[in-house]
């Protein structure tokens, strides 16, 4: 189905009917603060297994993100974090970044990497945080197939009719952005920029 949900102030009975969804093992695509992206609850496998065949993806090599609402709950789900990179995080979040941060045990094995790591991501987006509270911990973050039509993952009744047959509710939260987020590698002694996107690598040092 494809959801209407207001931007600036999403309606609590739609929100509910999303977190139904995921709770039931339903896969979403949902606006962020850049690209619309592909979600489920991090704790089902199935969901998971969902959205790689989605992408046409092994979920052994699969590298997904996690969409928190603040900074706490980022703890929740990573190791200690050192003041430096605590300041960074707090500088950027939300926004339009990715930062790649060592999982604690909290985090489902199947959503970790080989290096233990996890991508965290606190997107400045009312929907996304909206989401996120209802449901009670993180949903899982991919992005959606793209290929050379950048007019179907920016127009969610694009999306819609693309991927109305793989997935379970289609949120309609405006017109998405084309630019992904930038992904930021904390786990070393100096951050390390992975992939520039959205976010503005050099403003966060300034």
């Amino acid at each position: 189905m494809l959801l209407h949900i207001h931007p600036d102030d999403p309606q609590p009975r739609n929100i509910k009917a999303v977190v139904e969804c995921l709770r039931n093992g339903g896969v979403i695509i949902y606006p962020t603060d850049t690209i619309y992206g592909l979600g489920c609850d991090i704790f089902n496998l199935d969901a998971i297994k969902r959205i790689c065949r989605i992408k046409n993806i092994d979920i052994k090599k699969s590298q997904f993100s996690f969409i928190c609402y603040d900074l706490s709950h980022i703890s929740d789900y990573t190791k200690s974090i050192d003041t430096p990179i605590f300041r960074l995080l707090k500088k950027a979040l939300p926004g339009p970044y990715t930062f790649i941060l060592e999982a604690n045990k909290q985090v489902p094995k199947n959503l970790k990497t080989k290096k233990d790591t996890v991508g965290i991501r606190v997107p400045d987006n009312k929907i996304c945080n909206a989401i996120v509270r209802e449901l009670g911990h993180p949903i899982m973050s991919a992005s959606l197939p793209m290929d050379t039509d950048v007019e179907y993952y920016t127009d969610p009744e694009e999306i819609y009719e693309h991927f109305e047959k793989l997935v379970d509710i289609v949120i309609d939260g405006g017109p998405g952005e084309i630019e992904p987020s930038t992904v930021i590698d904390c786990t070393d002694s100096e951050p390390k920029l992975v992939r520039e996107g959205a976010g503005d690598w050099k403003n966060l040092f300034e």
